[in-house]
């Protein structure tokens, strides 16, 4: 069992987490409340990341590329867990997800929403194969440069707006803002990935934008993730009257961050990173959460 929970790398749920708790928060500040939808929406992020975790784990432990890797332990490339194992694994989470989301698409909906159901039917179909075909196949969008805009947009736009919509059933384009915001920091925790893997995805040909853009590039457009980001949720403040203080409070943390980034000389500088700008945003989220439901 330890071996099953070391391949779902605990310390990248927070950062899954982080669009459905500002997404659900903002639903609370427009009037919509539905533990249930909290619940069941945060159990189908937590579904979609351990898959994303255990297909990445079989996907680049089946080509190899793991097989220098710096930082933490990849199951399959070491042995511990057969890839047939892991494939099954894989299999059995995406089932187990997938009902989970349609039991969640149920509360949202009902029968009366046959239309929204069916939309977030096909949602929960697709995510599910990006979390799967990020290393898995022939054709797999890790590969080729693609992993940012998947990122960006499933820990977004769809985790952001996506949940807030499962309350409202509109779309209020304000939260484009913070989508945008959560989108880029999830981002930047995959450069940070991609940044300390680019000698060995090289090798491996595994041509993340990391490899494409090479490290000193890399680096600068780390800066602007997450300057962007910070930048973004101030503004967003500003135009809805809600409290500053999330974003001022997590801007310290990351200020520190780029001036440790920018001094990185060697590949193994980037992995303690990777766990800051993950937590910090999954704190930007529950600070978030704080001040709309108590100072709202």
């Amino acid at each position: 069992m330890k071996h099953w929970i070391q391949a779902a790398r605990l310390r990248t749920l927070p950062l899954s987490l982080s669009g459905i708790i500002v997404g659900s928060a903002y639903a609370y500040h427009q009037g919509y409340s539905n533990w249930k939808i909290v619940v069941l929406a945060l159990l189908t992020t937590l579904g979609l990341q351990v898959l994303s975790n255990y297909a990445n784990d079989y996907g680049d432990g089946i080509k190899g590329t793991d097989d220098n890797r710096i930082g933490e332990k990849r199951l399959v490339a070491a042995g511990i867990i057969s890839a047939q194992q892991m494939k099954k694994a894989v299999v059995l989470t995406a089932i187990i997800t997938f009902l989970i989301a349609l039991a969640l698409i149920y509360v949202a909906f009902g029968k009366e929403n046959f239309v929204l159901s069916l939309v977030f039917i096909l949602l929960g179909v697709g995510s599910i194969g990006a979390a799967i075909k990020y290393t898995v196949g022939k054709n797999a969008y890790g590969y080729s440069g693609f992993g940012d805009l998947f990122v960006f947009v499933f820990f977004g736009f769809v985790s952001v707006i996506g949940s807030n919509f499962l309350f409202t059933h509109f779309i209020d384009w304000k939260l484009l803002l913070p989508a945008i915001a959560i989108g880029l920091l999830s981002v930047a925790v995959l450069n940070l990935n991609n940044m300390r893997d680019i000698e060995n995805d090289r090798v491996a040909g595994k041509n993340t934008l990391v490899v494409k853009l090479g490290a000193l590039n890399a680096k600068k457009y780390h800066y602007v993730l997450i300057v962007s980001s910070v930048t973004i949720m101030f503004v967003f403040s500003l135009l809805t009257k809600t409290s500053i203080l999330p974003i001022v409070v997590i801007s310290v943390a990351l200020i520190k961050h780029i001036l440790v980034v920018k001094k990185a000389n060697q590949y193994e500088d980037f992995d303690p990173e990777l766990k800051k700008v993950a937590l910090s945003t999954f704190a930007l989220s529950i600070l978030f959460w704080l001040t709309l439901v108590f100072l709202s």
